[in-house]
């Protein structure tokens, strides 16, 4: 099993990289967004150090979903996804490292930009560190959301605003409890851990609902 898992792994990696440039688009978009805000805020460096973790982590979900539609239908399109359903192998263990492959590829990179996009925001390094931990945690429970969407669309041509409007609402959980451990490691450390542990929980919760959830959708899709 370990075989052929390295195997899908490596080439939906390959493929996330390849097809459209996702890995680049998705950290120029988060770029983009980081750097216009202020321009729109104003020059006030306390107001954006105050707001600089929601605007990382607005532009992090925004970026997340550039690519999510391409996560099945690529694979729908050729017939590939066709051979996985018929190949006997657990569909939600295929979801699921498709959702790492892809978040490897597309979320990891927004978590190393992120310190070097705080320095935008007038972000102290404790509050740099804190916004890239919250990323690093809460990205694969966007993406793992992310792949429901996906799943639910992967019959649709153009389903790329429909997954947007199917996702947000259930990623703002995630965003709610990233801010949250954000602002709070920054004015106050202690109640950091509490709001970081239900973030972590969102992300494991995600980690088993959404293959599962994915899968359904597939299958559905499938018949």
């Amino acid at each position: 099993m370990s075989s052929w898992a390295a195997v899908l792994f490596r080439r939906d990696l390959r493929l996330s990289v390849r097809v459209g440039g996702s890995a680049l688009v998705g950290v120029l978009f988060f770029l983009a967004v980081v750097t216009v805000i202020p321009f729109g805020v104003g020059p006030d460096l306390n107001l954006l150090s105050r707001i600089g973790p929601a605007i990382l982590w607005i532009g992090a979900l925004l970026a997340t979903l550039l690519g999510l539609d391409r996560l099945f239908q690529a694979d729908r399109e050729d017939g590939t996804l066709d051979l996985m359903l018929m190949a006997g192998r657990p569909l939600e263990l295929l979801v699921l490292i498709k959702c790492l492959a892809h978040w490897v590829a597309t979320g990891l990179p927004l978590v190393i930009a992120a310190p070097l996009l705080g320095i935008f925001l007038n972000l102290d390094p404790v509050a740099t560190g804190s916004v890239t931990l919250t990323l690093l945690v809460g990205t694969p429970a966007l993406t793992l959301i992310g792949a429901i969407g996906a799943a639910l669309t992967v019959s649709l041509r153009r389903g790329g605003l429909l997954l947007a409007v199917l996702v947000i609402p259930l990623a703002i959980p995630v965003l709610i409890f990233g801010v949250s451990a954000a602002d709070a490691a920054i004015h106050d450390p202690v109640p950091f851990l509490t709001p970081f542990l239900i973030l972590c929980s969102l992300s494991l919760i995600a980690a088993v609902i959404g293959p599962l959830a994915a899968a359904a959708a597939l299958r559905f899709a499938g018949d």
